[in-house]
């Protein structure tokens, strides 16, 4: 991680209030806690609002799949995708807008034990690839179906449900100089928008891969095109 000290103070709901390209370089470095897990982050992409980013999620308006995104900001958006695992997102810019950043990568630094023993795996997974992807960043935090729209600023550690809540702390933010952007992964769509942001040389952060087109057949089922928000 470098020198210094991870910060416990909570980032306030103004600090989502922006559009998602923006708040998602200033989170790498912050810290998402989630019971007993704490994840620094590490790497994230931007997801604009409807009509104007077509890779994401809200860019044909709210549905009751994406109705958070267009909730207050600071909330989790937390969906399932090609069958197989969960993303999370953090809600961006005032109510209404829908919007989000894709949270990809980032190292456990609390609850070590408890993030690797959600791992189906027998083996003994490294500490840099618990959290090292969107799903395996949200199964080391143990978030699911039912967290969508689970409150991640502070307030939500004051009520009383340790292991419910979420918060976004300060943690130690990453200087300029060490933030990278270059192309969201994997989508299809608007391949060239540099919005995936990381902290340039960090181990946990996950291989950049271009999108190649999935083969579908009659019993696939799937919702939602890329792992995006």
């Amino acid at each position: 991680m470098g020198g210094g000290q991870l910060s416990s103070a909570p980032l306030p709901r103004s600090f989502f209030e922006r559009p998602s390209h923006e708040v998602a370089p200033d989170l790498l470095g912050r810290v998402l806690v989630h019971g007993p897990v704490a994840v620094r982050l590490t790497e994230v992409e931007a997801y604009g609002g409807p009509g104007e980013d077509p890779a994401a999620h809200t860019y044909r308006g709210k549905t009751p799949r994406n109705a958070v995104m267009f909730g207050p900001p600071g909330h989790l958006y937390v969906y399932f995708t090609y069958g197989m695992h969960f993303c999370a997102n953090l809600v961006c810019l005032p109510e209404g807008f829908g919007s989000a950043v894709l949270l990809r990568a980032g190292e456990v630094v609390a609850g070590l034990e408890e993030a690797r023993a959600r791992r189906s795996s027998a083996r003994r997974v490294p500490d840099r690839d618990l959290a090292r992807g969107p799903a395996r960043l949200t199964m080391a935090l143990g978030l699911a179906r039912e967290h969508n729209g689970l409150d991640a600023v502070r307030e939500g550690l004051a009520a009383g449900q340790p292991h419910q809540a979420a918060a976004v702390l300060e943690g130690l933010p990453a200087g300029p100089e060490l933030i990278r952007s270059g192309p969201r992964t994997g989508i299809s769509t608007a391949k060239e928008t540099p919005w995936r942001f990381w902290v340039d040389g960090d181990p946990t952060v996950s291989p950049y891969r271009a999108h190649v087109p999935r083969r579908r057949n009659a019993a696939a089922t799937s919702v939602g095109e890329v792992p995006s928000s």
